[in-house]
């Protein structure tokens, strides 16, 4: 290979590390005759110094990083992941990271391998994560990202503020006035866009904004709930807004596994959607058309997203400067009424 200014050769290369020319060109070229702990070490020098490291199985391998596997949300965001890479010969690794130190032993083995990039969800990696990414040549895109992204970090997401609006405004058009959300944890950028969705409906329909009494507008804070994405989560809301004098007659839940605890709280009570409490889910896994009744919800396009931040990963000179690639991406959402939503009751 030849040699770039400023970069050192391989025998310089070699002697840092203090191995063989042989051992540095066999990293290079992704052969796995070399230690595990030897090889990262070369490769991290390589990387340092503008070489290609070759990744050592021998085709194009892109990671994905997530963490957990175990829900229907998950799986789908994986099979759009591994649809594209076959549609462009590449396999993917899975890892699942969840905090500073999975991602820093993922960095560590992906630097002693080789990969072509690295699609993470809901995780914004910090500076100095970003900077080792930079320094192993990684190119990242964050699938769903927590916080919004910053210029320098390409993402895709989806239409989340317009996906809730369009959720509480079908609950208006039914004849609902008191629609209760169950929004996702506040530190995520979803769901904070999501309430601000459920709020600008009700505001356009004339309704007073819930929670907005610095406002000096006394709207009724407590239909505004917060919780963990789970179904726990949301049958442990729906628990406390069947519980008030004046119940909501209808929820907006933050995701499809929210509504599903929205609905197993409902059957506690024996009540049932829609006669006596509509629902709204967000997501449209797989199980929602299976639930009972069928989950009306917006529709968001897990396996799009993923596809399109692996096309955003291989993209042409993606991630140089002045190409003219966007950096944030929104697919759009869709609202899918099935038979979980019916006309406000007169009482529940």
């Amino acid at each position: 290979m030849a040699r770039e200014t400023g970069r050192s050769t391989l025998a310089g290369i070699a002697a840092e590390a203090g191995v063989s020319v042989s051992a540095v060109s066999k990293v290079l070229n992704g052969r796995t005759d070399v230690a595990a702990g030897t090889r990262a070490r070369i490769a991290a020098l390589l990387r340092r110094d503008g070489y290609q490291v070759a990744s050592r199985l021998g085709f194009g391998v892109v990671d994905l990083l997530i963490a957990t596997l175990h829900t229907p949300w998950a799986e789908e965001l994986l099979r759009g992941t591994v649809q594209a890479a076959d549609e462009a010969g590449a396999s993917v690794v899975v890892s699942t990271v969840d905090s500073p130190g999975g991602f820093t032993a993922w960095l560590n083995r992906a630097t002693a391998r080789g990969t072509d990039g690295a699609l993470t969800v809901l995780n914004l990696p910090d500076s100095s994560e970003l900077q080792r990414l930079a320094a192993a040549r990684i190119p990242l895109v964050v699938i769903d990202p927590p916080e919004e992204p910053g210029p320098g970090i390409r993402s895709v997401g989806t239409t989340n503020w317009q996906g809730c609006l369009t959720a509480t405004r079908h609950l208006i058009e039914l004849g609902h006035r008191r629609i209760a959300i169950i929004g996702g944890p506040e530190h995520l950028w979803s769901s904070r866009a999501r309430l601000a969705g459920y709020r600008a409906a009700l505001e356009a329909a004339g309704l007073e904004p819930a929670g907005r009494e610095a406002a000096g507008r006394a709207g009724p804070a407590e239909l505004i709930r917060r919780d963990q994405f789970c179904a726990e989560g949301g049958r442990r809301q729906a628990r406390e807004l069947l519980a008030l004098p004046q119940p909501p007659t209808a929820i907006v839940a933050g995701n499809d596994a929210q509504a599903f605890g929205v609905l197993q709280a409902l059957g506690e009570r024996g009540l049932r959607a829609p006669q006596n409490l509509s629902v709204v889910g967000f997501d449209d896994v797989p199980v929602a058309s299976w639930a009972t009744p069928a989950l009306t919800t917006v529709r968001q396009p897990l396996a799009a997203m993923a596809a399109t931040a692996f096309r955003m990963l291989h993209a042409p000179g993606s991630g140089g400067a002045g190409t003219g690639e966007p950096h944030h991406i929104e697919l759009a959402t869709t609202l899918v009424i099935r038979e979980s939503t019916g006309p406000a009751p007169r009482v529940i």
